[in-house]
């Protein structure tokens, strides 16, 4: 890192000292966060609100230089070795200690101990790491994978092995394009894979068995939320869900479908339903979130809704070696060595690392912003901005209508609440092809003549089909119907979600 950079400003990776403090511990456990994670550089001579280049007096360098290494190596363990530099700024002399990241984790403090004296880097600033931390830190730092850690407590007959056989063989088949190319797991495969292992001659599952199987003793859970407006002050509905990760994945994913914007386009007779953000994108995240999740922070994945964007967090800070920046390259650095083979297998994962760039090539074709990736250091959360929940047609029109009111036949059948007016017909829909959705446009005569031509066909019809009659958008489709409503040629049947619309001189029975 060149000294221009490192003046920038402080960061994950670059922290200020004005002057080494009294107490070395200001600096060391700096020094040990840094080793906990992607390494790091501490500058002294620097004052760190202003950026003022200070410098160390030039008769004290090679002494500073000197306490600042012994502090470190006296201090840290296992055993930290900096490389420490000293650079000329306008004449000024600061000092460069650069940690590197460290192998042997968890490092920490000697005189606190680890419990105490381990710190890691979040948002820029360094902090005590809490168990889950520092027992992942552990896991890093004896090169193993949780998920092919024995599951203690936790026992497998042949019969669990192969029913879990048969579940994996299965999702394979039913997500291959040629089923019958598809080979059958076996005991010998989920050894392999680290699913099971061998101790003492008989078989025991690890925490990917666990995971794989949805047993709870390993925490495996997805938190989904709708939330009114762009903060989770008021929620509007929330799910969990638990099971196995097919499970996790459809279940999480149809919430998702059932809570987003999704507009129609017709050709001719035929509908094809489009939603506002990419479908693959949405499974894909929420696929690399299940399988690259930390399992040893009990936090649960979260999928929030709200009024701007779609947002999933996985638990746990990205694996040693990972960063946002790799990760939108492609680079793939995988958690969880276990889950990540099985989930191959089962056809989730096509190409390890091509996940993110196809999630970010998606989301582009359709029109909306580059999704959005944060944190790291705790948690990684990725958003997708939702483009004003509009969604057009090749003839202008737009439904902007959820997945959970349609049928089957593409009728709809239940709009949510909060988007019906009184009389049960849907609000607040707009039309990039519309310069003023507010401004007055007039009732035809052959549009209501249309209307009514549909209403003696059928014994009744939606706001979707006076829609799809009129090639108008929804707002004038509401006057029409109003309009034939008031002069007594139709009449509304039902109220709210149930909402349709049938000819005056059809009905015999009462109205509601």
């Amino acid at each position: 890192m060149s000294i221009e950079t490192l003046l920038n400003g402080e960061s994950k990776n670059v922290e200020y000292k004005l002057t080494p403090p009294s107490r070395s511990i200001n600096y060391t456990k700096t020094a040990v966060a840094f080793a906990n994670g992607q390494g790091g550089c501490l500058v002294f001579g620097v004052e760190d609100q202003t950026l003022r280049v200070v410098g160390i007096a030039e008769d004290k360098v090679f002494t500073v230089m000197d306490s600042i290494s012994d502090a470190i190596v006296n201090s840290c363990e296992p055993l930290i070795i900096p490389d420490i530099t000293m650079h000329d700024v306008n004449g000024k002399t600061v000092i460069v200690t650069e940690i590197a990241p460290g192998l042997q984790r968890p490092y920490h403090i000697k005189s606190l101990g680890q419990e105490q004296g381990t710190f890691v880097r979040v948002a820029g600033t360094t902090r005590q790491a809490d168990q889950p931390t520092i027992r992942e830190l552990t896991i890093e730092g004896s090169n193993r994978s949780f998920d092919q850690v024995q599951c203690l407590g936790l026992s497998v007959t042949e019969e669990d092995i192969e029913a879990l056989c048969a579940s994996l063989t299965k999702t394979a088949k039913d997500n291959a394009e040629d089923p019958s190319k598809v080979k059958t797991v076996t005991e010998k495969q989920l050894l392999q894979w680290g699913v099971l292992a061998e101790q003492d001659g008989q078989l025991v599952p690890t925490n990917a068995y666990a995971i794989l199987t949805g047993n709870a003793a390993v925490r495996s859970v997805v938190q989904c939320g709708v939330f009114k407006g762009t903060t989770k002050a008021v929620f509007v509905d929330r799910r969990e869900f638990a099971g196995t990760p097919q499970e996790l994945i459809e279940e999480s994913y149809q919430y998702v479908l059932r809570n987003i914007h999704m507009g129609a386009r017709f050709k001719g007779v035929y509908r094809q339903d489009v939603y506002e953000i990419p479908p693959d994108a949405i499974r894909e995240l929420i696929v690399n979130a299940i399988v690259h999740r930390s399992y040893i922070d009990h936090s649960s994945i979260q999928i929030a809704i709200y009024d701007d964007r779609l947002e999933i967090t996985s638990p746990g800070r990205l694996p040693m070696g990972q960063t946002i920046e790799r990760m939108k390259q492609g680079y793939s650095k995988i958690r969880n060595e276990a889950l990540a083979s099985a989930f191959e297998y089962m056809g989730y994962i096509e190409h390890w690392g091509s996940g993110i760039l196809r999630v970010m090539q998606e989301v582009r074709d359709a029109g909306l912003p580059e999704p959005e990736f944060l944190g790291g250091d705790t948690d990684l959360r990725i958003n997708i901005y939702r483009n004003g929940s509009e969604t057009g047609s090749d003839d202008g029109i737009v439904t902007g209508l959820r997945r959970d009111s349609l049928s089957d036949d593409g009728i709809v059948t239940g709009l949510r609440r909060d988007s019906l007016s009184d009389d049960g017909i849907a609000e607040g829909t707009t039309s990039k092809t519309n310069a003023a959705p507010n401004a007055a446009i007039a009732v035809l005569p052959s549009q209501k003549e249309r209307i009514l031509d549909a209403l003696r066909k059928n014994t009744s019809i939606s706001i979707s089909d006076a829609i799809r009659v009129l090639g108008v958008q929804e707002r004038q489709a509401q006057r029409i119907l109003k309009s034939l409503i008031e002069e007594g040629s139709a009449v509304k049947i039902g109220a709210a979600r149930a909402t349709r619309y049938a000819e005056a001189k059809k009905r015999t029975e009462p109205y509601e």
